[in-house]
Order: C-alpha cells, then sequence, then structure tokens
C-alpha cells in the first residue's frame, strides 16, 4: 500500500503512535509519507524490531526503506491573524496523494488533521480512503467545544474508517458527543525491545543513590497532567523511605510545580530534566512512575514504563484502568485521591520484584507491535474494499 500519515509534530502520544506506525508498515514493506508542520519528534531515532507477523509475509515481504516526510508550507498573508495551517496541510496532501498515487490517509486526530484528510480526498475524486485514528483531546476536549463539535462529529462520520486507542475513548465518542459511527479500538503499542529495563547500576547511580527509590513522571505538564500531585504524592513516600524524583517534560505548570517542591522543603530530591526523547533511559532504571491525570484517553507514558518493569500510581481517569491492572501492574485510583495514591506507592515500592515482572509481562503480551499491528492492517484492508 501507498500510504499518507497526517499528524502532529510534537512529543505528544498521538505523534509518537504515528511515527511507530509508520516505521512499521514501511518495515513490513508499504510504502510510508508522513505529512506535519515539521519533523515528528521521533521519527528520526525511532526503529522498531524486526516484525514476526507469518500470517501477513506473503503478502507483506520486508522491505529496505525509509519514511519521506513532507513539510506543510504555511503562507503568510496580512489579512489573516493566523497561519491557515489546515489548508495548507490539504495542499501538500493532495500533491503527495498525485505524485505517489497513495492508497489510503491515515489522519491522527479528528481536527484539524480528519478535515484536512476529507477534504483532500474530496478534491482528488474520492480516490483515496480517509482513516481517522482518534487520541483524546480531539474527542474529549477539543471536539465538545461548541465551535468546533459539529465539524468534529462530521469529520469521524464521514471517513471511511476510524479507529480509537481505548474503549474508553470510543465509547466516549459515540455518546457524549452523539457520533454514530462504528469505532474499532486499537490500543497503542509500546517497543518492548527499546523499553526493557536496565540492569546497569552504574548508570541508574547518575539519578539516584543505592539506598535510594528512583520515582519519575513523565508529561506536558498542564493542568489535566496534575504534576503538583506529583510531588504532594512524592512527599509522602519520603516520610517512609528515602527517594529521588525525576520530572521530565517541560509546560504551562513545570514552574508553579518547582514552586510547590521548594515551598514543602523537597526541591533537593527533585530533579526537572526538560523534555527527553529518549525516556526509555530512565524508565528502564526507575522503580516507580506516578501518573496522577484527571484525563487520560489511553497512557502511553503509563505502558511504556510497564515495559520497563516499573509499576504505575495513576488516577483511574480515561483508558487508564484498561493499560494498569490495579493492585498488579501498579494502583489506579480516584483522581485527586493523593493520601491513597501515597499508600499504594508505598505498597508497590515494598512489592517492587512481582510488580516488575507483572508489569513488564503485561506489556509484553498484550501490547507489543505483533499483536497491534494486525488490527491497523486489517483496518486499512477492510477500508479499502
Amino acid at each position: 500500500m501507498n500510504i499518507a500519515v497526517l499528524c502532529h509534530p510534537s512529543a505528544g502520544g498521538s505523534g509518537v503512535v504515528a511515527t511507530e506506525l509508520a516505521l512499521a508498515l514501511v518495515g513490513l514493506g508499504h510504502r510510508v509519507h508522513m505529512i506535519a508542520t515539521q519533523i515528528p519528534f521521533r521519527l528520526n531515532a525511532m526503529r522498531l524490531p524486526d516484525l514476526e507477523l507469518p500470517s501477513l509475509e506473503n503478502n507483506f515481504a520486508p522491505l529496505e526503506g525509509e519514511v519521506m516526510f513532507h513539510e506543510i508550507q504555511n503562507a503568510n498573508y496580512p489579512l489573516f491573524d493566523q497561519p491557515l495551517t489546515s489548508l495548507a496541510a490539504v495542499n501538500t496532501l493532495v500533491s503527495v496523494i498525485e505524485e505517489h498515487n497513495i492508497d489510503l490517509v491515515h489522519a491522527h486526530y479528528a481536527i484539524p488533521h480528519a478535515t484536512s484528510a476529507l477534504l483532500a480526498r474530496d478534491m482528488v475524486g474520492g480516490q483515496v480512503k480517509v482513516v481517522t485514528t482518534l487520541h483524546g483531546t480531539d474527542v474529549t476536549l477539543v471536539g465538545l467545544e461548541p465551535s468546533f463539535l459539529r465539524t468534529t462529529r462530521y469529520a469521524i462520520e464521514a471517513s471511511d474508517a476510524v479507529t480509537a486507542v481505548s474503549t474508553y475513548l470510543a465509547d466516549h465518542t459515540n455518546t457524549v458527543m452523539g457520533a454514530k459511527k462504528q469505532i474499532d479500538v486499537v490500543y497503542n503499542w509500546v517497543d518492548t525491545e527499546r523499553f526493557q529495563p536496565i540492569s546497569d547500576n552504574t548508570y541508574r547511580r547518575r539519578f539516584a543513590r543505592d539506598d535510594e527509590s528512583l520515582i519519575v513522571h513523565a508529561s506536558n505538564f498542564r493542568e489535566i497532567k496534575r504534576p503538583k500531585d506529583v510531588i504532594r504524592v512524592f512527599a509522602n513516600i519520603l516520610k517512609h523511605q528515602k527517594a529521588r524524583l525525576i520530572m521530565i517534560g517541560d509546560g504551562p505548570e513545570r514552574l508553579p510545580t518547582l514552586e510547590l517542591a521548594k515551598s514543602m522543603g523537597i526541591a533537593k530530591n527533585v530533579h526537572f530534566i526538560g523534555s527527553f526523547p529518549n525516556v526509555e533511559m530512565i524508565f528502564g532504571v526507575a522503580d516507580l512512575l506516578l501518573l496522577p491525570s484527571s484525563k487520560e484517553s489511553f497512557g502511553l507514558v503509563a505502558l511504556e514504563a510497564m515495559a520497563c518493569g516499573v509499576p504505575v500510581i495513576s488516577s483511574n481517569a480515561g483508558g487508564l484502568p484498561e493499560v494498569v491492572l490495579h493492585g498488579q501492574t501498579g494502583f489506579a485510583l480516584p483522581i485527586g485521591d493523593v493520601a491513597g495514591m501515597s499508600e499504594a506507592a508505598v505498597q508497590a515500592l515494598e512489592q517492587l520484584p512481582q510488580m516488575r515482572v507483572a508489569a513488564r509481562e503485561r506489556a509484553v503480551k498484550e501490547f507489543h507491535p505483533n499483536v497491534i499491528l494486525p488490527r491497523y492492517i486489517e483496518v486499512y484492508e477492510q477500508s479499502l474494499q
């Protein structure tokens, strides 16, 4: 197949998933063209392991190849207050469709990408199919805005096929948004070769002493990620044992979170390291991930930590309970339950060996590329029939 992938280039989950999918498809012999405003965050660094898909072997013999990238070019015109990125994306997409005989466009996010893909489909006479993947805020936040609701609903219903990254998100889209469309649940996957435990204690000592637990949090530091709750939970952990906290990422709540750590007198144990693309290098030596988000349609960071054998203390928001098995691979508690999360964190650290094994086993068994990728191939093939 000739496939065009339209996505956000940022470090968020949707861009990561789109990039990993593109690389995996190339590994199966498909030709993939990624379209974004800049090179996606992980495109140059990511490589998936060899895929074992015997049922697809005859149809998709592995070929050497690379993902081709096409940058969306915006034009500045004094009449417009903002660049018209969605329309510029349509123009780029139509050019790619015509030049490379694209069969299918995979749009990650209902708006603006699915709407751009649908317009491009109409402009080329409907000769391509559009598959839309819903990742979360495109329907749980942005899509519910009165200014976008009908546009989002149309983008979903007019797509040739729609997938969602969790059962929670699929149900939410059809019930809350009122979309009348079959939505196939295709979970995110994790590269369990890249994300795996690191046994090098010398490397671990760069972040924590041998007698300290190493706790991590990774997010874009928005309010819905509740990074201040991470500080509060960590402060309670320090009452029971020595520990260090690594805060990965950046965003509007970073400075207020740092100020809270200072006011609680624990700043010397908390390290803010900003955006860090190779998070597996820290997850691989960590003991616990804190993810108290108030909204999380899937929780890719939780899955990546679990693949590294790291139990997760999370909220039970959205799709997180579909990833984190309460009492087995971590604990999922009510949003804002700092006391409960603190108690669960201490318990998880006490049960660390068995929880490490359970977390890693679940990631490998349920979320390996060999499990998830055939679902996308099936969606593609059905839409092309």
